[in-house]
């Protein structure tokens, strides 16, 4: 009976350890998700003032952590560590899924022989460092040859990694295209891909060389079987991602069962390094990462829901990173951080040589232009998730070496990724292969249009700008059509342009049009916009969509895109839910009008509205600014450059258009 007494009241015991340990971790997890929450806003701070997001999530991490404000005890963190699991499965998926074998056809030479140069480089380079640097570096200082060649061999490793994700965000910022870009990104994702298999073979080998495990062909055997399983398990997660993605239910659900998919490879992998610690005379490590990311090309490659997972993965991204690198920023050390900034800074430059080396003769080699090879290294600097992600995992993989590790690799990382978009953009910028919006001319006191199109729609339009007091040009590509419409309303200035070239913009005065409109076939409305943002930078610019398809194609120039059968929809919509507003926008009330000025008079900038003296019949509805839409009131100051929305009648809106051009 006593014994019965004793095992129940274990078992009661157990169990109410178990639940305080469960409200223990929920707690925790609460309090983590309100800093994440602050991270993400120090994240979109550190981006306003050009700095990476990723920087910012771990300077908040930072200040959260042990080492300034304490919000996390050390304990903590480590009761967390399931968080950097989830967080690395999908850094791994989203790098295998950047591998699109499609996007590199016809630059595999020149990608194949400037990935292996800097591959090859920054491992034997950044390696030889370490050892070198060893007596600097604080947590290998006097340890053992061993301890130094692990170290040097995990550091060559990881810091041949990329970042795709800031390479592309550079890429699309600038528009940019051609043979120099392509080249650039197609070795920055096979890298990214490359660096994770690097790592697997070093992990492995440096978990025999700690284990003491002699390098003899049993060793060799026993890494290719860890390969093995690896591709094994690889195509096994990606039957299950494809099971996933073709359920009937929607992303959330899908990206919650993607996140635990990727964090039951980390744990499988973690259970079974310990049955075979414990059980064999050999120790098995299937890499994950490396699982991960081979599943991730599997998918993107080989399975019809691409686009999904793409869609999945960069939906549910944003808010996985700011949780790792929150998490990653709290385990820093800062004691090492400070000490360790010398040695980051000069693997930062061995890293730089390395690539320079590398791309330099890899271009070569591949037969690329000189030009070209001199500028390759520019854009090969980026790293991110990845590069940190493997640093985690030593940390975890590895007590020997611990977060110090991990410090002094974040250090470089953070120094890469604040340089590297500096330098891809001065790299596409110089080979002529960026397409940035272009300078807008000043204001000439006129307001002008010009009208791409000669059918109905755009002569109506004409007439209708026109008895607004527009400046319009219609310009024409048929010769015939000039001389029939002049003949009908002797008021319409029609101009033939033999093509759609910069010549016939500049012939037409383009740089100072206030607002462009083509109303021609797509791919000449394309034409025309693309020239228009690219050599004038009008912002104003209203293309007439005749496929749908093409909506986003024209959405990427930042033009107002009008399909004509959404749009009647739209209006007819207003007018039920809002018949004044729809009969204003009809221009049904002749003596009301809704008008959108430019703020130009320096006198008025930094006045609020409340201290204009606006005319009694007029109501300004809202303040365009930097593409952000303000809704006003009284205490609205303005600024030179905003764009005012305002109601009123005619007369009194051309006087407000008067003061403000003045």
């Amino acid at each position: 009976m006593a014994v019965w007494l004793c095992g129940q009241t274990s078992i009661i015991v157990e169990k109410n350890l178990v639940m305080e340990n469960y409200q223990e971790i929920f707690i925790l997890l609460t309090g983590f998700c309100v800093i994440a929450l602050s991270s993400n806003q120090i994240g979109n701070l550190f981006a306003k003032i050009r700095l990476p997001k990723i920087t910012g999530y771990l300077f908040a991490g930072l200040i959260a952590g042990p080492f300034v404000l304490g919000f996390f005890s050390k304990e903590a963190i480590e009761q967390l560590h399931f968080v950097d699991g989830v967080s690395l499965a999908l850094i791994a998926f989203a790098a295998g899924n950047e591998l699109l074998l499609s996007e590199l056809k016809g630059k595999f030479k020149s990608i194949g022989w400037i990935a292996a140069g800097v591959v090859v480089l920054t491992f034997i380079l950044v390696g030889g460092s370490v050892f070198l640097l060893a007596n600097a570096i604080p947590f290998i200082a006097g340890k053992s040859a061993v301890l130094v060649t692990a170290t040097a061999m995990l550091t060559g490793a990881i810091l041949i990694a990329r970042s795709p994700s800031s390479a592309i965000a550079v890429v699309s910022e600038l528009r940019a295209k051609g043979p120099l870009t392509q080249v650039v990104l197609g070795v920055t994702v096979i890298t990214d891909v490359i660096v994770i298999m690097v790592f697997a073979l070093s992990a492995s080998a440096v978990d025999a060389l700690l284990a003491q495990v002699s390098l003899n062909l049993g060793f060799v055997l026993l890494l290719l079987g860890e390969l093995v399983l690896a591709i094994l398990a690889a195509f096994v997660v990606a039957a299950v991602l494809r099971l996933i993605l073709a359920m009937n239910t929607n992303h959330f659900v899908k990206a919650i069962l993607i996140l635990l998919a990727g964090y039951s490879v980390f744990y499988l992998s973690a259970q079974l390094r310990t049955y075979s610690h414990d059980a064999w005379p050999f120790e098995i490590f299937v890499e994950p990462l490396l699982v991960c990311m081979l599943t991730g090309f599997l998918v993107t490659n080989f399975t019809n829901y691409r686009t999904e997972f793409d869609h999945i993965l960069h939906k549910t991204g944003p808010f996985v990173y700011v949780a790792f690198f929150t998490l990653t920023g709290a385990s820093l050390k800062l004691d090492v951080l400070l000490t360790i900034w010398p040695i980051a800074l000069a693997l930062f430059v061995v890293r730089l040589v390395a690539i320079i080396a590398g791309s330099f003769a890899g271009g070569v080699v591949a037969g690329d232009s000189v030009q070209h090879s001199r500028l390759y290294w520019m854009g090969l600097l980026t790293q991110a998730g990845v590069a940190l992600g493997l640093a985690k995992e030593v940390a975890g993989e590895f007590p020997q070496l611990g977060n110090d590790f991990a410090t002094m690799i974040i250090a470089v990382v953070v120094l890469n990724e604040i340089v590297g978009p500096i330098f891809l953009k001065y790299a596409i910028n110089r080979a002529g292969e960026g397409h940035t919006r272009g300078e807008t001319a000043e204001f000439d006191g006129i307001r002008d249009a010009i009208i791409f199109g000669v059918g109905g729609e755009a002569v109506t339009l004409a007439r209708h700008l026109l008895a607004h007091d527009w400046q319009v040009k219609l310009a024409c590509l048929d010769p015939a059509y000039q001389p029939e419409l002049a003949h009908t309303d002797e008021n319409l200035r029609i101009i033939n342009i033999p093509a759609i070239d910069l010549e016939s913009l500049q012939k037409l005065d383009t740089a100072h049009a206030d607002a462009v409109v083509a109303m021609m076939s797509d791919e000449e409305n394309y034409q025309i916009c693309e020239l228009v943002y690219e050599k004038f930078g009008i912002e104003t610019v209203i293309v007439r969509l005749n496929d749908p398809a093409n909506y986003d194609r024209f959405r990427d120039l930042d033009v107002i895109v009008v399909e004509p059968n959404s749009a009647v929809i739209s209006l007819m919509e207003r007018l039920v839910r809002s018949p004044s507003t729809g009969s204003l926008l009809l221009g049904m009330r002749p003596e009301q009008d809704i008008v959108e000025v430019e703020l130009r008079d320096p006198m008025l900038n930094g006045r609020t509205l409340r201290d204009l003296r606006l005319p009694l019949d007029t109501l300004v509805l809202s303040v365009r600014r930097d593409d952000q839409l303000l809704i006003t009131h009284g205490y609205t100051r303005l600024q030179l450059g905003d764009r005012v929305t305002i109601m009123g009648s005619q007369a009194s809106l051309e006087e407000i258009m008067r003061e403000f051009d003045s």
